[in-house]
């Protein structure tokens, strides 16, 4: 070997090398910030929400509280920065010379922490989506021969974020290839699939459960025409709440901080008091769903109110200054979706249907036709519940639904942001 060829080899190992730790390092912290977020999140939004349902009036009062905090936050802490979710991380992704810079880590964290918690109709999920991209853009700008990774680095923060908030380390390294780079090299696969191990390691040591606890016995053949309705359905709700996110955005634009705030305020605290269910993420609700618990809703009507008002109310979230996105809004409106479907199947049609399976199916089909990445939604919807069972299923309704949002509409929120 000659001179030259020993000093290539030498620069690629020193490459190498940096990278994976660069990678070990993102993946850490990408991992307890996502565990931090994930947790105090839970712990906040159940003790205001028990607040909430032991007196109405603080209903009234949550919503306005919290985008005031978030605003003033915004105005005096982070300078005036608005924080625009994954458009962001499109941006920086497509142009060499932009960044994310440090401040979106703690700025989506507080941020979305207070709007769940303070009853915003979104989740935690892109709050957490952007603050480890910006972990990983950080990373590589300290080294010279990182920076020309950085797509695959902030990748590899996603992944890591990703895979702690759903308990799938396969969802979170397909979210970060089908939606954020929508392409994968021997880096990409080194460097997530590191971050991936590590934030699978923290999980195995913090021993967390799966997010929802429910018990998958089987699918029948007979069942497939009403999952591919259900697809369809899906598919065209999510384009009903992809344009009313753009819609309100757009109806918000001109106005003041102050007229959003208010107005935010009021849509909210009108719509929790009509439906307590939408409070903040709506995972206790999914939750009292799958344990079939007395809390279970069986009135047709009030199954189709909170379906319809969900995506008014995440668009107000947003809209009026709340952090977050809709994931947890499609995971919620497609679990109920799901379970109305059966409900009416079964009542009308006597189709014996499975319910719970149509609400786990309903979940990931509303979410794979919103963000347009159904084998994202396949294997985290699949991780929420640590059950495979309906994995066929659940592949067949998310490129139903994924297609039948595509023709209707062929933009998601994030694509259609970032092509304005």
């Amino acid at each position: 070997m000659n001179s030259f060829a020993r000093t290539k080899a030498n620069f690629t190992l020193i490459i190498i090398s940096k990278l994976l730790i660069a990678a070990v390092l993102i993946g850490l912290l990408s991992s307890f910030l996502a565990i931090s977020l994930k947790q105090s999140t839970e712990y906040f939004e159940k003790a205001f929400f028990l607040k909430a349902e032991e007196n109405w009036i603080y209903l009234l009062c949550f919503p306005t509280i919290g985008l005031t905090l978030i605003y003033f936050l915004r105005q005096y802490l982070f300078k005036q920065k608005t924080n625009k979710g994954i458009t962001e991380i499109f941006d920086v992704t497509q142009s060499k010379p932009k960044h994310l810079p440090l401040y979106k880590i703690p700025s989506h964290f507080i941020n979305g922490l207070l709007t769940v918690a303070f009853g915003g109709s979104t989740g935690i999920e892109v709050s957490t989506v952007v603050a480890t991209a910006a972990i990983g853009n950080t990373a590589q700008r300290k080294e010279k021969v990182l920076r020309r990774y950085k797509t695959e680095l902030i990748c590899a923060g996603i992944t890591a974020g990703i895979t702690i908030l759903f308990g799938s380390p396969i969802a979170g390294i397909l979210f970060s290839a089908e939606v954020i780079t929508k392409k994968i090299n021997r880096v990409f696969i080194i460097t997530n699939g590191v971050a991936l191990m590590v934030a699978l390691a923290i999980l195995s040591v913090l021993s967390e459960k799966p997010l929802f606890h429910v018990a998958i016995t089987t699918w029948h053949l007979r069942a497939i025409p009403y999952f591919i309705v259900l697809g369809l359905l899906a598919g065209l709700h999510s384009v009903y709440l992809t344009k009313s996110v753009l819609f309100f955005k757009s109806l918000f634009r001109q106005q003041s901080h102050w007229q959003k705030i208010l107005f935010g305020g009021v849509v909210l605290s009108i719509c929790l008091i009509l439906y307590p269910e939408l409070y903040g993420d709506g995972y206790h609700a999914i939750e009292a769903i799958f344990s079939e618990s007395d809390h279970v809703i069986t009135s047709t009507l009030t199954l189709i109110g909170i379906i319809l008002l969900k995506p008014l109310i995440t668009s107000a979230t947003l809209a009026a200054g709340g952090d977050g996105g809709v994931f947890a809004p499609s995971l919620f409106t497609g679990a109920f979706l799901g379970f109305l479907t059966a409900t009416l199947l079964n009542t009308f049609f006597a189709t014996d249907v499975i319910v719970i399976n149509f609400v786990v199916l309903g979940m990931a089909a509303v979410l794979s036709a919103s963000i347009h990445a159904p084998f994202t939604a396949l294997f985290l919807v699949c991780g929420m519940i640590a059950d495979y069972t309906l994995f066929f299923p659940i592949l067949l309704v998310c490129f139903v639904a994924k297609y039948t949002a595509k023709i209707v509409f062929p933009y998601t929120v994030y694509t259609y942001s970032a092509t304005q």
